[in-house]
């Protein structure tokens, strides 16, 4: 069989998914269990003699048992995927500790899309109307960056930032060596997971000289509506859309059912599209899921029906007939219109909650006390470790009105990097005060980096200013951009403050045209601070 040749995918995926309704695949663990393997099959010749058992490790058998995952892809793309995804949802040197195959992460992901890339060009080149895609898939591994697993110590991590993007890193690189044609960060429980696997893939994607579309999806993990980090829906989208997803949607956890609502609020606040892949249902008492392909195929329907998504598929207990009813059943339905923005004059931040800004908000309230330079009480109480009673000052602020808490910890005695770290870490732990968003506000650039890693909402940077140039400003504003957050900008520049309107007027209109024009800022991430008691 001759191979098609491939389009490309951003080009054609954007044109598709304004047309129709594309179909990704189901759950990949629930087909592999079916096979039901021993762990005599998951260690194959390769790992017959590795001190850890490896039965339950998915991802290893594109390794040692390549032929079952071959056959469970071309399983989903017979039922009619679209996109296929990657059997790497563990694929990062974090999740794959728990087995001892951290030397083996590189090799895992370059097999899984390997596997993936000639499944989905066999059927390409055997439906060359309608080609086939790969989607290289990554979990969220099983550590998050915004909750403590220590209920004696709510600021302890059990992984920092940059571990959890170096393993990002190292997977996306695996992953487009292979051949996917998208990347998919799925599974979100917690959005600072997700910023450091949006850091990594930028950083990866410089160093290659490509850039792939990107997929992301988050999990609702109860009715609560919140991901299990506390963001609500909107909040999430306010603290990701920097990285401009070709799609962004729900999966896991929640049955479709019970997913509506979410997927609802999802599509009205995206302007890009919209996926959906729910569980069949929720698990019955011994772990397994009893929704028939049928009910699946119904509920998915209603969203499309609603007009509410553009890309379906399924998740934990779907196999490939519920994949072949929901493409009987949503073949010929039309796909969710992306809206544009609709509040093209307002500004977005977000904590747990998001926060808008526009011409009919009245004052917006920075707290200014847990600022060690504006309050000698709080200062004291950071250089004496006193961090519960440091947490009361942020609380005061939130329950006194203020919208924003702005934390600064620029003191000659403090190790400001570690004291904004662990503040940040403490603050995330107390819902009622990480319902706002945060200022990040430090003279050091270091400093600010260390908050920026701390906050999975979208901050507000203070301040970044023309003081040392043009290049070091445009270096500073594409990470601060790249961290997903705002960024106040001084009137300050290579001169020195400004101190008549004229200054004030000439330097900020410069920072706005290097912003927007070459660090690619959304104008509404820009806030100017003139500094008007000079």
């Amino acid at each position: 069989m001759s191979s098609a040749p491939r389009p490309d995918p951003r080009s054609y995926l954007e044109t598709a998914l304004r047309e129709r309704i594309l179909f990704l695949d189901g759950a990949m663990g629930t087909a592999l269990q079916a096979y039901q393997l021993d762990e005599a099959a998951y260690r194959g010749e390769r790992y017959a003699n590795h001190g850890k058992d490896l039965r339950g490790n998915h991802d290893v058998l594109v390794l040692t048992r390549p032929q079952v995952v071959r056959e469970v892809h071309d399983a989903y793309l017979a039922a009619g995927a679209d996109l296929i995804e990657t059997n790497t949802f563990s694929g990062t040197r974090i999740a794959q500790a728990d087995y001892g195959l951290q030397p083996d992460v590189r090799a895992i992901n370059v097999a899984a899309a390997r596997l993936a890339r000639e499944a989905a060009d066999a059927w390409t080149a055997r439906t060359p109307e309608r080609p086939r895609f790969v989607a290289g898939a990554v979990g969220p591994t099983n550590r998050t960056l915004s909750i403590s697993p220590d209920v004696n110590d709510p600021g302890f991590r059990a992984a920092s930032f940059d571990e959890m993007r170096e393993a990002f890193a190292e997977q996306i690189d695996a992953l487009i060596e292979g051949g996917v044609d998208v990347i998919l960060i799925e599974t979100v429980i917690d959005t600072l997971n997700l910023k450091a696997g949006i850091v990594a893939l930028h950083e990866v994607f410089e160093r290659r000289g490509v850039e792939l579309p990107l997929i992301l999806s988050m999990t609702i993990t109860d009715l609560s509506g919140r991901t299990l980090s506390g963001q609500t829906v909107e909040a999430f989208w306010v603290s990701v859309a920097h990285a401009r997803p070709l799609c962004v949607g729900i999966n896991c956890a929640l049955g479709a059912d019970l997913m509506r609502p979410y997927v609802a609020e999802l599509s009205a606040v995206a302007d890009t599209f919209v996926s959906c892949y729910p569980n069949a249902g929720l698990p019955n008492a011994f772990g397994e899921y009893d929704e028939r392909p049928e009910a699946t195929a119904e509920f998915l329907r209603d969203f499309a029906e609603s007009g509410l998504v553009n890309l379906v598929g399924g998740c934990c207990g779907t196999t490939p007939a519920h994949i072949e009813r929901v493409v009987e059943a949503l073949r010929d339905l039309p796909p969710r219109q992306v809206p544009a923005r609709a509040d093209t004059n307002a500004s977005f931040f977000a904590g747990l909650e998001p926060l808008r800004v526009d011409g009919s908000s009245n004052f917006i309230m920075v707290g200014e006390r847990t600022n060690v330079t504006g309050s000698k009480r709080f200062a004291r109480l950071i250089q004496t470790n006193d961090y519960d009673k440091a947490l009361e000052v942020a609380l005061d602020q939130v329950r006194g009105g203020a919208n924003i808490i702005d934390i600064n910890m620029d003191e000659g005695m403090l190790d400001s990097e570690a004291a904004m770290t662990r503040f940040l870490n403490l603050v995330a732990s107390e819902p009622e005060i990480s319902r706002v968003p945060i200022m990040i506000d430090s003279s050091k650039w270091s400093v600010i980096e260390a908050g920026l890693k701390c906050v999975q909402g979208k901050a507000v940077v203070n301040s970044l200013s023309l003081k040392e140039g043009e290049d070091d400003f445009l270096a500073k504003a594409k990470l601060v951009q790249r961290y997903g957050a705002a960024v106040v900008v001084m009137a300050f520049d290579e001169r020195g403050q400004a101190e008549t309107v004229e200054r004030k007027l000439e330097i900020c209109r410069r920072a706005y045209r290097l912003l927007t024009e070459q660090a690619g800022f959304d104008p509404h991430d820009i806030v100017f601070d003139p500094n008007v008691l000079a």
